[in-house]
């Protein structure tokens, strides 16, 4: 019995003294179908980010670019694809490779 209770203190005193992980931020972004590529909504800031791209198209990709990061779906490819990506400072472009109007950024401050 005094060994369950010292371990028990052992555990929650550590768990009190290591700092919390926070989660991974996960952002989504479409193409397709049509001539459509968006990200529901943009990362702000900097760090370990999920980027997970649903691609609802054999026609078009998403390639996203940035500082240190060069990321994309397949052109053929149709399903979800995630990243982790690690965000700098900078601006980041997101483009489908064979219609190089579908596009937007975000800014990472």
């Amino acid at each position: 019995m005094k060994r369950i209770v010292v371990i028990g203190a052992l555990a929650t005193a550590l768990a009190a003294a290591l700092p919390a992980v926070a989660a991974t931020p996960v952002f989504k972004g479409t193409v397709g179908p049509g001539f459509t590529i968006s990200m529901v909504s943009k990362p702000k800031v900097a760090g370990l980010t999920k980027i997970v791209i649903n691609d609802k198209a054999n026609n078009h990709n998403f390639h996203l670019t940035g500082p240190g990061v060069n990321v994309k779906t397949s052109v053929s490819a149709i399903g979800t694809k995630a990243f982790i990506v690690r965000l700098k400072k900078g601006t980041y472009k997101f483009v489908c490779d064979p219609h190089l109007f579908m596009k937007g950024s975000f800014t990472i401050r």
